[in-house]
């Protein structure tokens, strides 16, 4: 006789499990926002694919990552505005450095959890 318990756990574990085709598009993602420091289109094509895909990892360790990849987009974005605009300033070239590397820690951090397969 089936134990309603274990059943439910066992269901439970497998709908916490994320699709194969969910972490191929999370890697893909990082890979973006990773080029996005040479072609800075790529991470918004990224952060697009993030909000689509969004409800598709709900409930698994991925979701973190989406998180994380969303909050890297928008810091960098707005932290690229003001560096482009003060950088008559001077101060700018500073701050768009800072972006840069910002993205490469992000990045690192993120594909670094991610291949643990752990939440960040």
């Amino acid at each position: 006789m089936n134990d309603p318990l274990k059943e439910f756990g066992n269901r439970a574990l497998q709908s916490n499990q994320p699709k194969q085709s969910m972490k191929t598009l999370t890697l893909g993602i990082y890979v973006l926002q990773g080029l996005s420091i040479f072609f800075g289109i790529t991470a918004l094509v990224g952060v697009v694919l993030n909000y689509l895909k969004k409800n598709d990892v709900q409930g698994t360790w991925l979701e973190s990552h989406f998180r994380w990849q969303i909050a890297t987009f928008w810091v960098s974005l707005i932290l690229g505005v003001v560096g482009t605009l003060t950088t008559f300033f001077i101060i700018g070239y500073f701050i768009l450095l800072a972006v840069y590397v910002w993205i490469v820690y992000r990045v690192y951090k993120g594909w670094k959890q991610f291949k643990e397969e752990r939440e960040i």
